[in-house]
C-alpha cells in the first residue's frame, strides 16, 4: 500500500480513537470497556506478570515521579535535534530566510520557561492556615460542591471546586487535572502557566510542521518532479500525482518526512487538547467539572424512564459570568498573594 495511504489511515485512525476515547471517558463507557479488556487479558497472562504490570502502572500513573518529564523533555530534544540537523542545513542551502527558521528555537525557550513554571508553582495547596480564605472564593453549588463537605484525607472542610489529588495527596484551589507530562496539578495558581505552555508547545509543533512541508515543497518545485512523467507496473507512462510526489521524498530525505508525519500528528492532537482547554476557560469550567457534570447527567438520562421520588438538582455552571471575566480568573486567581503557601 502507498505511503501516504498508510499516513493518511494512521493520523484517521489516531484522531478517531482520539474522540473516541474523550467521549467514552466522560460518559462512563470507557471504564466498562478497560474492565472488560483487563478481565479478558488476565485469562492469558501469568498472575506474576500481571502484578508487575500493576505496579509499573500504579508508579507511573498514581505517584509523583519525573518519568514523564524526563520523557517529555528527551522526546523535545530528538524533534528539535532532528529539525535543527536536518531541516535547517537544507534550508539554508535553498537560502530560507533566516526569520521562520529561528522562530521554532524561540518558542521553545518560551515553552520551555512556561513547562518549568506549570511544574514548580504551587497549584493551590488548601492548608490549615489558609482554609478559611479559600472557602470564601467561590460559593458551594449545593450539587457538585456541597457545602460542609469534608476530605477524610486531609481533615479540611473541602471549599468549593476544590478537589483532593490522590496523585499529590493534597487538596487543590480549582482542581482541573493532575498532569504527569508537568509532574503536578494544574490548579488556580498555576493553571494560566499550563495555557501558555499548552499554546507555545502546539505552536512549536505547527511551526516545526510548516517549515519542513515547506522544504519539501521547495525541494519538489526547484527539481521539476512534479512535471515529469514515470513508467508504473503495467509499462504505462503516467504523469507524477501527489502519491508518488510522496513517496519519492520520503527516499531522498526520509528522517525529514517522518519528522513532518510526526509533528503533524502531534500538531492535531495538542490543537484539539488546546481548543478543549481554552473552551474550559472561556467557560470557567475545570476538566473536573466538566468530567463530572457529564457523568451526572448520563446518570440522570438512565433514570429518566424511571424517575425517583425526589429528583435530584441538575448541576449548572454557576461560575461562569461571561468570556473576558472568565479568562481574567485564569490569569488573575484569586487568593493569589497565598501561593507561596505549601
Amino acid at each position: 500500500m502507498d505511503f501516504l495511504v498508510l499516513f493518511s489511515l494512521y493520523l484517521a485512525l489516531m484522531l478517531l480513537g482520539g474522540g473516541l476515547i474523550c467521549i467514552c471517558w466522560r460518559t462512563q463507557y470507557l471504564n466498562g470497556l478497560v474492565q472488560g479488556g483487563a478481565q479478558a487479558i488476565s485469562r492469558v497472562i501469568p498472575e506474576c506478570l500481571q502484578r508487575a504490570v500493576r505496579r509499573l502502572l500504579h508508579y507511573l500513573f498514581h505517584t509523583r515521579n519525573h518519568v514523564f518529564v524526563v520523557l517529555h523533555l528527551v522526546l523535545q530534544g530528538l524533534v528539535y535535534a532532528e529539525y535543527t540537523w536536518e531541516v535547517v542545513g537544507y534550508c539554508r542551502e535553498l537560502e530560507f530566510s533566516p526569520g521562520p527558521l529561528l522562530l521554532p528555537a524561540v518558542l521553545l525557550l518560551v515553552n520551555l520557561f512556561f513547562f518549568a513554571l506549570s511544574c514548580v508553582t504551587n497549584p493551590g495547596t488548601i492548608t490549615k492556615a489558609h482554609e478559611l480564605s479559600f472557602l470564601r472564593v467561590y460559593e458551594f453549588d449545593e450539587v457538585m460542591f456541597p457545602k460542609g463537605a469534608r476530605c477524610p484525607t486531609c481533615d479540611l472542610r473541602k471549599p468549593a471546586r476544590s478537589k483532593h489529588c490522590r496523585v499529590c495527596n493534597r487538596c487543590v484551589h480549582r482542581f482541573d487535572h493532575h498532569c504527569i507530562w508537568v509532574n503536578n496539578c494544574i490548579g488556580a495558581w498555576n493553571a494560566r502557566y499550563f495555557l501558555f505552555y499548552l499554546s507555545t508547545l502546539t505552536a512549536s509543533a505547527a511551526t516545526v510542521a510548516s517549515i519542513s512541508a515547506a522544504f519539501l515543497v521547495q525541494v519538489a518545485v526547484f527539481s521539476d518532479l512534479y512535471l515529469e512523467s514515470y513508467i508504473d507496473d503495467r509499462g504505462r507512462s503516467q504523469v507524477v500525482d501527489i502519491v508518488f510526489l510522496v513517496q519519492y521524498l520520503f527516499l531522498l530525505f526520509p528522517r525529514v518526512v517522518l519528522l513532518l508525519g510526526f509533528v503533524v500528528v502531534l500538531s492535531c492532537l495538542l490543537g484539539g487538547y488546546l481548543c478543549f482547554q481554552l473552551y474550559l476557560a472561556a467557560t470557567n469550567q475545570t476538566t473536573n467539572e466538566w468530567f463530572r457534570a457529564g457523568r451526572a447527567r448520563c446518570r440522570r438520562c438512565r433514570h429518566q424512564a424511571q424517575p425517583p421520588p425526589a429528583e435530584p438538582r441538575v448541576f449548572q455552571n454557576i461560575y461562569s459570568h461571561g468570556v473576558w471575566s472568565n479568562l481574567g480568573e485564569i490569569f488573575l486567581p484569586a487568593a493569589l498573594d497565598k501561593r507561596k503557601t505549601k
